[in-house]
């Protein structure tokens, strides 16, 4: 055992054309740690809203409506924020989603959605995923403030009290297939089934 500890460290101090590799490993996990933490900060400004609503796109179209709704504005004083809504809290889920929001940057250099007639014009489709990626995550980004295993049903309207204890405790449902157009307008459903 010894000898092999002898041989590792030998080998680490053994140098290469300029360096030895113990300075290039312990240089190279030195870069890792300032990588890591440069990429965190930039995760963590990326998920707030302020660098959401920071192109008018955003700002003028879905934040506008957001502030009218009782994610915004309610008695209890909590406030969903644009990140609470579309990315997951958990990290692997985090990165996943953010992935997925790199063709939003697409589109912003594009100009797919900057006026309000494009915005308008996409917004069936642009709901139609989000949807989708809801009911495909079980409503995640909802269940991070919505707790089911805490709900009381008998504080719910009638309606809502069956849904909740069927429908949603069963897992044939999620909650954006009963909650769309809670947190902004819904698009022009015609011709959607149930609608």
């Amino acid at each position: 055992m010894k000898n092999l500890i002898v041989k590792i460290w030998t080998t680490l101090r053994k140098p290469s054309v300029h360096y030895s590799l113990g300075f290039l490993v312990i240089g190279g996990f030195v870069a890792g740690i300032i990588f890591w933490g440069g990429f965190n900060t930039a995760l963590e400004i990326t998920n707030t809203e302020e660098f959401c609503i920071s192109c008018h796109e955003m700002e003028d179209n879905p934040y506008e409506e957001l502030k009218t709704t009782i994610h915004f504005s309610n008695r209890s004083g909590v406030r969903a924020t644009c990140p609470d809504c579309h990315v997951p809290h958990k990290w692997t889920d985090k990165i996943a989603r953010k992935m997925q929001a790199s063709k939003e940057v697409w589109g912003k250099i594009f100009g797919t959605i900057n006026t309000r007639e494009k915005f308008e014009g996409k917004r069936r489709h642009l709901a139609e995923n989000e949807w989708t990626r809801l009911k495909a995550n079980d409503s995640l980004e909802c269940r991070n403030c919505h707790n089911f295993d805490y709900m009381d049903f008998t504080a719910q309207s009638t309606r809502a009290e069956e849904q909740h204890s069927t429908s949603l405790a069963s897992g044939e449902k999620t909650c954006i297939d009963c909650h769309k157009g809670i947190a902004h307008e819904l698009p022009d459903m015609e011709g959607v089934e149930g609608w």
